[in-house]
């Protein structure tokens, strides 16, 4: 079963690298752990915010799959950062 073009394992790794990123750039600080399950819920919750405002996604394959994750990452941390207060 593939996830936007990338296989499972690979999704966990770019997944694990977009949540990396994303905690790098929002200044976060969270275990390995937390960054695959940011960088992997990050491209779902970006996945599904595109296609209800039916816009199309950033493509199919690895890369796609990191700049989606990264860019979604980002969001559920800011989110985070807005429920906490």
């Amino acid at each position: 079963m593939d996830v936007n073009g990338v296989g499972w394992v690979a999704a966990i790794i770019v997944g694990g690298l977009a949540g990396w990123l994303a905690e790098m750039v929002m200044k976060s600080n969270m275990g390995i752990f937390m960054n695959i399950l940011l960088g992997i819920v990050g491209a779902i919750v970006l996945n599904a915010i595109l296609a209800a405002l039916n816009i199309q996604g950033f493509g199919i394959g690895w890369v796609a799959y990191l700049i989606t994750g990264f860019i979604g990452a980002c969001i559920l941390i800011f989110v985070g950062r807005l429920v906490r207060r």
